[in-house]
């Protein structure tokens, strides 16, 4: 970025504020963070504590700036043109310029709808430690994700193999009929990240939040998706009509991928919604809520009805949602637990949580035996130490229960084990005052287990189901 040291200082100062300096500051964390793991990695055998520590060391010096002088206020003013800005994590995603094509072909105002997309990619070989910008594309130089091959007395047999690089959606998108002219006008914001640096769904939601350039909405969407007609004026008035507006969230598991229509361009047909209503505890290696749907709608329902929880694949509210539930990023290998922070976080803060009416996006679910990359393998691959990722996994996790209060990662729990790190303004990224953690406690129907340490939930909650609250 031309005069990127100069934009990144106006904007962690407050004084001049650019979508430029933010890519500034991202990308130089991003590359900071790269060259200090390969220091690690050359001077010795590292264990996951001192990744970890040094990932907030980093944190500390490039994010934690920026992060303080915008705590509490809007980066940018809020537009009031009805525009939409789409959050799209992508992880070596070979749906994403599909995904772009059916989001902007399928919307009403394409026009006002901007994505911000951090793509996760294996690019190539990198040739040089310090400076990751250069690859060698040629040959195999990626791997595959984990593939099953056959079975052996009734076990999987699984192969990573060698690949080439991976599809750039954005590339292929940008350089469409549909997408030269969108992408010409700048409505597609993009963050690259090498796959073998990915810190996983957490901290890339967290640096797509931070490519927000003043949009009146905010969505944050999987990046394997197809979309209905008019997706984005049907959400924007389905939101309206919640009678907390303007501090509503919709979200919901979307359905799965409904084949094809006549006119080639797949478009999602609207069937009932279904509430977020379900949720269960996972047993180790990393227990800690799951949400799950309950029962649908019938479709003849006058507005959406409440739920308890926020589904990280999808959810769709104004702007001021990240004024008052900013993205953590102190979440680095984070897979689980970001659902249940999400969703105390909000509603602890005023904001209430709706399920939508109907169905208007469509999801690719991919069972484990597709063999799709995955970031934990990425993440054991660069350590060069197959379970280091879980094991990271396991310490990051306790900040999201020590923020929703399990017993078991309470502050002298963690500071026992020597991983207070993990803890890093976490007041910062917590609940809000508008209403009490108890009072969430008892809205969702959770519980904490004293003999498990853990906070439980009682399966299905009956007034979600119903449909009881508006």
């Amino acid at each position: 970025i031309p005069n990127g040291d100069e934009l990144a200082s106006r904007t962690i100062d407050g004084s001049h504020p650019t979508l430029a300096g933010i890519f500034s500051i991202l990308s130089t964390f991003l590359i900071e963070l790269y060259r200090a793991d390969q220091e690690l990695l050359h001077r010795e055998q590292p264990n996951a504590e001192k990744a970890l520590a040094l990932f907030f060391d980093v944190a500390d010096e490039y994010i934690r700036p920026f992060e303080n002088q915008y705590r509490g206020k809007s980066i940018f003013p809020i537009r009031e043109d009805e525009s939409l800005f789409l959050s799209l994590a992508a992880y070596r995603e070979h749906l994403l310029s599909d995904t772009l094509t059916y989001a902007y072909g399928r919307a009403k105002h394409p026009e006002k709808l901007f994505v911000g997309a951090v793509v996760q990619n294996c690019f190539g070989r990198i040739l040089n430690d310090d400076d990751y910008r250069y690859v060698d594309i040629k040959g195999q130089p990626c791997k595959t994700g984990l593939e099953v091959i056959g079975q052996v007395a009734g076990q999987d047999q699984t192969k990573m193999s060698d690949a080439p690089p991976d599809k750039n959606g954005i590339l292929d998108f940008c350089t469409s009929e549909l997408g030269k002219p969108i992408c010409d006008r700048g409505q597609i914001r993009v963050l690259y990240v090498h796959s073998s640096g990915s810190l996983g769904p957490a901290m890339a939601r967290y640096h797509a939040s931070k490519l927000w350039g003043g949009e009146t909405y905010f969505v944050q969407t999987d990046s394997h998706l197809q979309f209905a007609n008019e997706w984005d004026d049907k959400y924007i008035q389905e939101i309206k009509t919640t009678r907390n507006f303007p501090k509503s969230v919709l979200s919901s598991y979307p359905p799965g991928f409904q084949g094809h229509t006549s006119d080639d361009l797949p478009s999602v047909k609207e069937t009932n919604g279904a509430r977020l209503c379900t949720c269960e505890t996972k047993p180790e290696p990393h227990p800690i809520i799951r949400i799950n749907t309950g029962t649908g709608y019938r479709g003849n329902e006058t507005r959406p009805t409440q739920i308890p929880f926020i589904a990280a694949g999808f959810f769709f509210a104004r702007a001021e949602f990240l004024i008052d539930v900013p993205f953590d990023p102190f979440l680095p290998w984070c897979f689980m637990g970001e659902e249940i922070a999400l969703s105390i976080r909000a509603w602890t803060s005023g904001w209430d949580i709706y399920a939508p009416r109907k169905n208007l996006i469509a999801h690719q679910y991919r069972p484990g035996k597709m063999g799709m990359p995955k970031f934990w393998e990425s993440v054991n691959q660069f350590w060069h130490k197959p379970g280091i990722s879980n094991r990271m996994t396991g310490m990051v996790v306790q900040r999201v229960k020590n923020m929703v209060k399990y017993p078991d990662s309470s502050y002298e729990r963690i500071r026992n084990r020597n991983q207070e790190v993990v803890l890093m303004d976490i007041d910062q990224y917590g609940m809000g005052n508008i209403r009490t953690w108890q009072e969430y406690m008892d809205f969702a129907e959770l519980y904490i287990d004293i003999q498990a340490e853990a906070i439980m939930c009682s399966k299905t909650i009956g007034w979600c189901n119903e449909g009881l609250k508006d």
